[in-house]
């Protein structure tokens, strides 16, 4: 137990101020609102088309579409089922199709969230902060 004693504590201050922080330390952006509501996916019968942004659908990005956001508004989707969660920029508007559905998702964010064999899943959409 001496041994332990006699190693001197200013060299162990030096390195804890030094350590770089990991993505865990580092801020999460401020949320400004929150949805509920259902999403649903859309994807390959979509692909290559002109979103509302200006930008070519690509059902593998990690976008989504909504009726009132900004576009390029980033959210985090969270699948309420499984408490998976991803953040999204809408670059499209929509969706219009079932009543309750308050975001269509890509597919590539739909697998993410794990929901492509339900196709609808029930969802809290936080609207983050831009810096």
């Amino acid at each position: 137990m001496a041994l332990l004693l006699a190693v001197p504590l200013s060299g162990l201050s030096g390195c804890v101020g030094n350590a770089k922080p990991n993505d865990s330390d580092q801020e999460r952006p401020r949320v400004v609102r929150t949805l509920s509501g259902f999403a649903t996916f859309y994807g390959p019968g979509f692909e290559g088309e002109k979103t509302a942004s200006g930008r070519r659908f690509d059902s593998d990005e990690l976008v989504a579409a909504h009726r009132t956001l900004p576009l390029g508004t980033r959210v985090r989707v969270i699948n309420l089922e499984n408490g998976r969660s991803v953040i999204l920029q809408i670059i499209d508007r929509g969706p219009y199709a079932r009543r309750g559905t308050i975001i269509d998702v890509s597919q590539g964010a739909a697998k993410r969230l794990r929901f492509i064999k339900d196709g609808r899943v029930r969802v809290r959409v936080e609207v983050l902060e831009e810096s």
